[in-house]
């Protein structure tokens, strides 16, 4: 009998899973255009004091006509946050772009993440290129996008993010 209710519970929950998916993701209040988020009403409360100093790391480039994935994930993360009511006073993001990935902040028509990475900079995101990779790619300060920072490297930018308090994005 309790085998048969442990079984029934369980097929239950899969049956609740396999309702939500991606219609459940909306805008968020930060950038609605991207990084859309899902409420998750059972996940622990953030308190609204709660400050967030997070530094992503990116050397992938972009698809032919798509933004960047790891801009996006920032984009995501502020929305998330402000949805559940952390100010966006206290949220402090930076972007670490190196290796193949310094063609997405290029100043060029057909730059899909460029509109993104505009939205990131109106809420105070950074975007910071590795001067080495600008260095080996011959990229000018004048080739980037409007607010993206050049750093002598993308180790040193890390370290200085470090120091100031920032994490590291785990992904």
């Amino acid at each position: 009998m309790i085998r048969c209710l442990v079984s029934a519970a369980a097929a239950g929950t899969l049956v609740l899973s396999a309702q939500a998916g991606p219609e459940d993701f909306q805008p968020g209040p930060a950038i609605p255009a991207y990084g859309k988020v899902a409420a998750v009403p059972d996940a622990e409360r953030l308190s609204k004091d709660a400050v967030f100093k997070v530094a992503f790391d990116t050397a992938i480039a972009a698809e032919p006509g798509k933004v960047n994935r790891t801009l996006e994930s920032a984009a995501r993360f502020l929305n998330m946050h402000e949805a559940v009511g952390i100010p966006a006073a206290n949220i402090k993001l930076a972007v670490v772009v190196h290796g193949g990935a310094y063609a997405d902040l290029l100043q060029r028509d057909d730059n899909a993440s460029a509109p993104l990475i505009a939205a990131l900079r109106k809420n105070r995101v950074r975007i910071i290129l590795c001067g080495q990779t600008a260095a080996y790619r011959d990229v000018a300060r004048g080739d980037l996008l409007p607010g993206v920072e050049l750093a002598l490297s993308a180790m040193t930018a890390h370290a200085q993010l470090q120091q100031d308090g920032y994490t590291l994005n785990p992904f």
